[in-house]
């Protein structure tokens, strides 16, 4: 079983269902501190003067952890972004197959940035086929640290190997992982170039922007977008 683990975030970009595509199951790790100025309650979208930040309001306090953050629902931030959504992409090419969701999913009363996040992860994972199962950390039940915390998920769910973003190679104790037997692989994702509305292309924005515009061909410009290396 190969496994990956990631913190929740919000409307993530395409990288983020790359590494999906590729693993069993993926940890939600809903149990580490909470940061702002990430991606836990924000990303891009495209519009016709480049992108923009959409950004759900939350009622974060200092070393609060993911799971615990309650979003700001004085704020009439759902309308806001469904507003900016069809500003958008109401004319993009595959709108029409994701509209129902994403206007019940904006309709409704969130209480939690977690539950919010991975219900559209969710959503997103199984329109593109992906057969990958979730998990919350915080049903694990493990409480070590850093490198140790990712070893011990992997021991937890019985995983054969893990896959992690290429950029944890600069921190992450490799040694921990060859001393479990567990396989240490390293995700290879190259940004595609996909079709998409107003002009010069933007990467890293969020995946609705490749579903609008790609819809069923969506999955296979993922696939084509890399794979993993040790």
């Amino acid at each position: 079983m190969i496994i990956t683990i990631h913190q929740p975030q919000y409307l993530p970009y395409i990288g983020f269902f790359h590494k999906l595509m590729l693993s069993d199951v993926c940890v939600i790790l809903d149990d580490v501190e909470y940061s702002k100025n990430d991606f836990f309650n924000r990303n891009r979208i495209k519009t016709p003067q480049g992108w923009c930040w959409i950004t759900v309001p939350v009622k974060a306090k200092m070393k609060q952890l993911i799971k615990d953050v309650e979003i700001d629902n004085s704020q009439n931030w759902g309308v806001k972004h469904w507003k900016a959504i069809l500003a958008n992409y109401e004319k993009a090419a595959f709108f029409n197959e994701y509209q129902e969701f994403f206007k019940d999913y904006y309709s409704e009363s969130w209480e939690t940035l977690v539950d919010l996040n991975l219900k559209s992860i969710e959503y997103i994972a199984k329109k593109l086929n992906l057969n990958v199962k979730f998990r919350k950390s915080s049903e694990l039940g493990i409480n070590s640290k850093k490198t140790q915390r990712l070893v011990d998920i992997c021991k937890k769910l019985n995983a054969m190997s893990y896959i992690a973003g290429v950029g944890s190679k600069d921190y992450m104790d490799a040694e921990l992982f060859r001393e479990s037997g567990i396989k240490l692989l390293y995700q290879d994702f190259k940004h595609p170039v996909y079709e998409q509305r107003f002009g010069k292309f933007e990467e890293l924005m969020s995946v609705i922007d490749l579903i609008f515009n790609n819809g069923k061909k969506s999955i296979e410009i993922i696939k084509n977008s890399g794979g993993v290396f040790q």
